[in-house]
């Protein structure tokens, strides 16, 4: 009899191979796709996979592609977001292909399910639409500043679920995407980065509106983050009791620092009011006293003593004469409003008029040696020296010419009547300067069309240099043939009427 043969299997290779089993077991099946612990895990990692590509891809397409492209920021982070998740989608559906999952059955078991999930993720369902809706119609985007019920900040992220949004103490703010789509979004930054603030100002009853008014702008270009352009204003808004109320309005490419610029305005308003001498409001109080008859022996018909007096005195608020004074002296420094009755242009205007010509211009530094404009340049400007000095020198023999001081005015001619400028101008010292350009002179010009009568009428009473002004254009073929004329003040108004589109 033959013994019959025993094969030992060593027990590391029989635990692998039980361990092989579990995990290629079947767990349970879905439509016709069996699933096991091999599967789950490949799973598994396969996704992990998938998301550290797409991850990859869209750092890699935000960071470095689009920055080529010369995109902004919003868009950036708008295209890299969709690529991201577009590229996870599909690399699911790659991995379950890849895995043996029927793809056919897996849809008929989400189908059934879907009734019963969407009620559970109802909220996440509506969060995830709105983020689609958010990166592709872009209301908003990354970059932005805005306001939302009373949340300000600027948009750091937008994700499928939710928008991050940074606010002004750099404290991160998360918002479901479901309230950045339903609700009311102020959002500064959707034409431009520029944002007005409005300031409130009240003052005395018995105060100069144009004072106000001038010393309202010139706070206004005292502030280095307010724009030129657009122009700040001043609006009298109403009569107040005992008051005026004003609103100071400017514009600033700065919105996450609006609150340190408003503070900074309000500071500039009040020490230019005490400069200028404008009063603020009174506030009258009723003065109540604990115990009146104290006052009984000072308020009587009969004789006080010294000391009765002073102390009488000091319970009565005086003002400090000293100061009141200071301020006063104050008031006689040069004004722009002085400055402009002082051009010969101007010189007839009522404070209604000047003050349309205070808002129609615009303050101008010149450091020293800075250059304002060079012979031959446009006249596209006319220029009031509010402080400083500035040199007129011919460049081209290094001539100069003359210095003109605070309060002299140049550079009407050019603006006026399109003239090349003949000589050039730098700073001598620092320098500010009230300036009116085209777009400003043109807009004056129609809101006040007896002006453009007035400066002819001016201009006329040198006919001489008119005539040396006209030829020197026509030598130049900058003269139009429909405005030359042989008699000097026609063609200044035909070419006032081209110049700036007037009807006269």
């Amino acid at each position: 009899m033959n013994d019959e043969q025993v094969t030992v299997i060593p027990l590391p290779q029989m635990l692998v191979s039980e361990l092989a089993k579990l995990f290629t077991a079947q767990l349970f099946q879905i439509g016709e796709t069996p699933i096991s612990i091999s599967s789950i895990v490949e799973l598994f990692v396969s996704l992990l996979v998938v998301i550290f590509i797409s991850r990859t891809l869209s750092n890699l397409l935000k960071q470095r592609v689009l920055v080529k492209v010369g995109l902004d920021e919003g868009n950036r982070e708008a295209i890299a977001v969709i690529v991201r998740y577009a590229s996870i989608a599909l690399g699911i559906l790659i991995v379950l292909q890849g895995i043996g999952f029927n793809l056919s059955s897996l849809a008929v078991v989400a189908g059934g399910l879907g009734v019963g999930i969407g009620f559970g993720v109802q909220d996440l369902t509506t969060n995830f639409v709105s983020g689609l809706t958010l990166l592709l119609d872009r209301p908003v985007k990354v970059g932005d500043y805005i306001e939302l019920e009373g949340l300000s900040g600027t948009i750091k992220e937008v994700s499928i679920r939710s928008t991050i949004i940074k606010t002004n103490d750099d404290s991160s703010v998360i918002v479901p995407n479901s309230d950045m789509i339903s609700s009311k979004i102020v959002n500064w930054s959707y034409d431009n980065s520029s944002l007005c603030l409005r300031i409130p100002v009240e003052v005395a009853d018995d105060s100069d509106p144009l004072l106000v008014t001038e010393a309202l702008l010139n706070t206004a270009y005292m502030e280095s983050a307010v724009l030129y352009e657009p122009n700040p204003k001043v609006l009298f808004v109403e009569f107040g009791e005992d008051c005026f109320k004003f609103e100071l309005l400017v514009w600033i490419g700065r919105p996450k620092e609006r609150e340190i610029i408003r503070s900074s305005l309000n500071f500039a308003i009040e020490y230019n009011f005490r400069q200028q001498g404008i009063q603020l409001p009174a506030n009258p109080r009723d003065l109540w006293l604990r115990n009146p008859e104290v006052l009984a022996p000072l308020l009587s018909k009969g004789e006080t003593t010294p000391e009765d007096r002073a102390d009488w005195r000091s319970l009565i608020p005086t003002i400090n004469e000293e100061s009141s004074q200071d301020l006063k002296d104050t008031t006689e420094q040069l004004s722009l409003t002085d400055s402009l009755r002082k051009v010969k242009y101007f010189e007839n205007f009522n404070d209604l008029e000047l003050r349309q010509l205070i808002e129609a211009g615009y303050r101008q530094r010149l450091q020293p040696g800075q250059i304002l404009f060079r012979e031959n340049d446009p006249g596209d400007a006319f220029y009031i020296i509010l402080a400083g000095t500035v040199e007129v020198y011919v460049e081209k023999i290094n001539k100069h010419l003359t210095n003109l001081e605070a309060g002299k005015f140049f550079g009407e001619l050019s603006l006026m009547l399109a003239i090349p400028r003949t000589a050039s101008v730098r700073g001598v010292e620092p320098t500010t300067l009230f300036a009116i350009n085209k777009i400003g002179f043109q807009k004056l010009l129609k809101e006040e069309p007896e002006l453009s009568e007035q400066i002819v009428q001016e201009l006329s009473r040198n006919q001489e240099e008119l005539v040396q002004r006209q030829q020197q254009l026509r030598e130049m073929g900058l003269v139009d043939a429909s405005e030359d004329d042989q008699n000097p003040v026609d063609w200044v108004r035909k070419r006032l009427k081209n110049l700036f589109n007037l009807t006269l």
